[in-house]
């Protein structure tokens, strides 16, 4: 008899001590509790829990993204607007993000959308719209220095789509036409502007030398010529008229 119960008894210690023995890979942690007490983290490899004893949990350390759903908020101009965010985050602590909050995920999750309702809050819409890396660098710093004592490091925040009401585009589509329109009529101004100050720079010139006026039109002639046209008018300057019409007056004062 006392044979076989040794060998039971061996077996039972034996399956007690293997039963202890747990391969933590290289991204987990095992966090250990003695007798209720915290007794630390271990990892990775392999890690000994003395059975009935220990109580081991297991920390993931790699990087969670966290969808954060859809937010409906009031922007600071009275615009409502939904939006939703992704977090990306990972446990630095894994000691401290089992004993300091129940759920590190949920816990992040909830923080997450408390804060995206507020800061887009406190800006207007047309900050939202255009400086959405201000507000992600500002939804990380927060959130961040917020889940620090949870043991967990937030790496980015990531705004990502803006739903707007069907007036509100309107509004926006109409606002953008007219600045198009307001654009267009200053670049025609400002060509007209170019234009006559080219034009005054040139008449100035002609006025100068006389014979710039000829070489125009001599120039105005050469590319009437070269398009295929029935009719071509060409302007003869006076100067050529005067020396023939003073002539005439001579030959009649002298008759």
């Amino acid at each position: 008899m006392g044979f076989p119960l040794t060998i039971v008894i061996g077996v039972m210690l034996i399956t007690f001590l293997v039963a202890g023995i747990n391969i933590v890979p290289e991204f987990q942690r095992l966090v250990i509790f003695r007798l209720g007490r915290l007794w630390g983290s271990s990892g990775p490899g392999i890690v000994y829990v003395i059975p009935m004893i220990d109580r081991a949990l297991r920390v993931d350390l790699r990087v969670v993204t966290l969808d954060v759903p859809v937010q409906e908020v009031i922007t600071r101009d009275n615009v409502p607007i939904k939006v939703n965010a992704v977090v990306y985050f990972r446990v630095l602590e894994p000691a401290r993000s089992m004993v300091e909050v129940e759920d590190y995920i949920m816990a992040t999750s909830q923080l997450s959308q408390t804060t995206l309702r507020s800061v887009i809050g406190r800006a207007e819409l047309d900050e939202v719209l255009s400086a959405r890396d201000k507000i992600n660098i500002e939804l990380q710093q927060i959130i961040d220095e917020r889940t620090d004592p949870w043991g967990i490091k937030v790496s980015a925040v990531e705004v990502k789509e803006l739903e707007l009401p069907d007036g509100m585009k309107r509004a926006m589509a109409r606002q953008a036409e007219a600045e198009r329109e307001r654009r267009a009529k200053i670049i025609a101004a400002e060509g007209e502007l170019q234009a006559a100050e080219k034009l005054t720079q040139a008449s100035e010139t002609m006025e100068r030398s006389p014979m710039t006026l000829q070489l125009r039109y001599l120039q105005t002639l050469r590319e009437i010529s070269v398009d295929k046209n029935s009719t071509t008018i060409f302007p003869i300057p006076i100067d050529l008229i005067k020396p023939f019409l003073r002539r005439e007056e001579n030959l009649k004062r002298s008759d």
